[in-house]
This record gives structure tokens, sequence and C-alpha cells, in this order.
């Protein structure tokens, strides 16, 4: 299975599931994570975390750890 945090930068997906639980996957969901959605590694930070994604046309900074709460699909290009 294949999350956010396995993507290379350039590399892009699309959303299958979001995990977390309660306030946490809420949060996700308003920030337009939602199944469906493709998701493209924008760029990640010196140390490694936090990394930025670009989501719906604007780009998103999350942590690592969330970023292994949402599973993708690959996408074929």
């Amino acid at each position: 299975m294949m999350t956010i945090d396995d993507l290379r930068v350039g590399q892009s997906g699309v959303i299958d599931r979001v995990g977390g639980e309660g306030p946490l996957r809420l949060r996700f969901l308003d920030m337009g994570l939602i199944p469906g959605t493709q998701v493209t590694l924008q760029k990640i930070a010196p140390m490694g975390d936090p990394i930025q994604i670009q989501v719906r046309g604007y780009e998103l900074t999350i942590r690592r750890e969330d970023a292994r709460q949402i599973t993708l699909r690959e996408e074929r290009v």
C-alpha cells in the first residue's frame, strides 16, 4: 500500500483512503484531501519533514507522520 509519504518529488498519486481518527481525519478532509483527488509531491524540507504537496490547485505543507495516514493508488501517465 502506498501513502503520500512514499512519493518522490514530482510523483503523483490519487487518494484512495484517508486515515486518522476524529479531528485529524476531519482536518484532512477540510484541507481537500478526499478520495479521488490527485496529489503531487512538490518539495521535501532539508531535514526531511515537513513535505509540500499540490492538491486541487494549491500547495499544502503537511508532516510526514500525517502523510502516512493517507493511502494512494499510483497515477498512471
